[in-house]
């Protein structure tokens, strides 16, 4: 039996301590999950070849969330206290990978999220598109679980 890497088109989102709808775990895109190591160039006298690079510490972009407009939204509720009234609750994320049985074979546990930015995509009377909304999110930091 080969080892056939799982699909990225599967997938949930689950906001800790934010009651939800099944709509609300929906999303057509999520990106972010990604860490970094920082390192800071320390010069050695007399080493003239190169500069040592010592690691600092870990950095994590924003995560970006995307999908169809949703109303009546508590997620949204979430973001427009945070983002109007400056109404800060940082919640724990979980995005899950699904498999074909629809249950979690990975999960990403995104520490401390909140919201820094809201959009909802253009309005154009001559395209017949779905109205796309954007999350982002920053957070701490990641762990898979």
């Amino acid at each position: 039996m080969s080892y056939h890497p799982p699909v990225g088109f599967s997938f949930k989102v689950e906001f800790e301590d934010i009651s939800t709808s099944s709509g609300d775990n929906s999303f057509q895109s999520v990106s972010g999950l990604t860490v970094d190591l920082e390192t800071e160039e320390i010069a050695e006298g007399g080493e003239n070849r190169f500069k040592h690079k010592i690691p600092v510490r870990s950095k994590y972009p924003n995560l970006v969330l995307k999908r169809g407009m949703l109303v009546d939204s508590e997620v949204i509720k979430w973001c427009k206290k945070a983002l109007g009234n400056f109404e800060i609750q940082p919640v724990n994320i979980n995005v899950m990978l699904l498999g074909e049985d629809e249950q979690a074979i990975q999960t990403w546990n995104v520490k401390h999220a909140y919201p820094v930015k809201w959009n909802v995509g253009d309005f154009n009377a001559e395209e017949s598109k779905l109205v796309i909304e954007t999350l982002e999110l920053t957070y701490n930091y990641f762990k898979i679980v």
